[in-house]
C-alpha cells in the first residue's frame, strides 16, 4: 500500500511538470523576435526605429520584454509578466498602458487589452504564422493622447 502510494505520488508530480512544460511550449510567440520596419505600417506614425521583443518562459509565467528606439531616436524598455490567461498585470514602460490583459487564443495567437488607469485604450490581436517565422501585432484603438491606432508591427523570428 505503502509503495502504491509513492508510485502514485511521483507519478502525479510528474504529470504535473509536463502538463505545465506543454502548456508553455505550446505558446509558439515565445522567442524572440525583431521589428521589420519595412513590412510593418504605423498609424499615427512616425515609425519605431527597431524593436526586439523578447518572451520567456518563467516560474511565474510568459515575461515579455521589448527593447526598441523610438521614432525620436530615444531608447525604450517595456516588460510584464503573465499567464496570458485574461488577468490583468502591470505593465512598465509602456506610456499607452499601465496594465496588460494577455489571454492565449490558441497555440498562435493571443490578444491583449491595455489599460492606462483602469481605462481600456488598445487591443492587440498577436499572431504567429504557420511557419513560426512571423510575428505580426495589431493594435487598434486610441492611445494616451486620444489618437486612433491602426497599428500592424511585422516581427522576424531572430
Amino acid at each position: 500500500m505503502k509503495k502504491s502510494l509513492i508510485l502514485c505520488t511521483v507519478a502525479v508530480c510528474g504529470l504535473a511538470l509536463l502538463s505545465g512544460s506543454a502548456a508553455t511550449a505550446a505558446d509558439n510567440w515565445v522567442g524572440t523576435w525583431n521589428l521589420n520596419v519595412t513590412k510593418s505600417k504605423f498609424k499615427p506614425g512616425p515609425a519605431l526605429k527597431s524593436q526586439t521583443l523578447k518572451f520567456e518562459s518563467t516560474a511565474d509565467g510568459i515575461k515579455l520584454t521589448g527593447d526598441g528606439v523610438d521614432a525620436d531616436g530615444k531608447a525604450t524598455h517595456t516588460e510584464y509578466v503573465s499567464k496570458f490567461d485574461g488577468t490583468a498585470v502591470p505593465w512598465t514602460g509602456n506610456p499607452n498602458a499601465d496594465t496588460a490583459t494577455p489571454k492565449r487564443m490558441d497555440a498562435n495567437h493571443y490578444r491583449n487589452v491595455w489599460k492606462k488607469n483602469g481605462k481600456a485604450t488598445i487591443t492587440a490581436d498577436v499572431m504567429v504564422s504557420k511557419d513560426g517565422k512571423t510575428l505580426t501585432v495589431t493594435q487598434t484603438g486610441k492611445d494616451a493622447k486620444g489618437r486612433v491606432m491602426d497599428t500592424v508591427e511585422v516581427f522576424d523570428k531572430q
